[in-house]
């Protein structure tokens, strides 16, 4: 579904990302592992247009999207969930929601939609009409999550989205992530918790200063001993 090849990306005269390739198949939950400033947030934004890369190639369903808006890319199938939830505070759940829904013109469609994102998030839909900027963290996560799937995605990129969570709702979000996926949409996870991203990825890579030092199954990457000590704490 997804294809990278020799992505460079830069700020200037730093070159961030260094010939990155990976591949993320249809159905899969894909994880991104690194430590803080490995370039992990800014692949998931040159995937969805917020950055355009140096050169290299991204191929979504087999279309290079590199140059492509990101307002296109929704479009194509592809909606991100970013880095500290960024909801709209002083917009109410249901604007939130609907706002995700801005590239979508069928009304029916999107009520129904809506409901489901309430059928999964009960929280969300007790607060409908509640200002996103008064919701807690875990709920703002929630809501940043249902307004993602109010574009119908294909393929949902997540960063980061168990920061700043308490353990007891960071394997409630990832519960959730893994029914999203179940339920058809294929997931790319960029997270600091690698324990967790490992536990339910089929396939994940390391990324260190903008390279790819490794690849493997989650469970591969989970019992690999430079692993356990750099990022499991073992």
């Amino acid at each position: 579904m997804l294809k990278i090849r020799d992505l460079h990306v830069s700020y200037g005269l730093i070159e961030a990302i260094q010939g990155v390739d990976f591949d993320i198949d249809d159905g899969e939950i894909v994880a991104l592992i690194g430590a803080n400033g490995a370039g992990k947030t800014t692949i998931l934004h040159t995937i969805s247009g917020l950055l355009k890369p140096a050169s290299g190639s991204i191929n979504l369903d087999g279309k290079d999207i590199s140059k492509i808006s990101a307002d296109k890319i929704v479009r194509m199938g592809l909606a991100q969930v970013p880095e500290r939830r960024r909801v709209f505070a002083e917009q109410t759940v249901e604007e939130n929601l609907s706002l995700g829904a801005f590239t979508r013109k069928d009304k029916d469609g999107i009520k129904k939609d809506m409901e489901a994102v309430f059928e999964r998030f009960p929280r969300l839909k007790e607060r409908r009409k509640q200002l996103a900027g008064t919701l807690s963290g875990g709920e703002q996560q929630m809501l940043a999550m249902g307004r993602a799937l109010m574009a119908k995605p294909k393929i949902l990129l997540l960063d980061e989205p168990s920061m700043g969570l308490s353990p007891l709702l960071v394997k409630e979000i990832f519960s959730i992530i893994q029914s999203i996926n179940e339920q058809g949409t294929t997931v790319l996870l960029v997270e600091q918790n690698a324990k967790m991203a490992l536990g339910i990825a089929d396939w994940a890579y390391v990324l260190e200063t903008g390279k790819i030092v490794l690849s493997g199954t989650g469970e591969q990457l989970a019992n690999s001993e430079s692993i356990k000590k750099a990022y499991l704490g073992g």
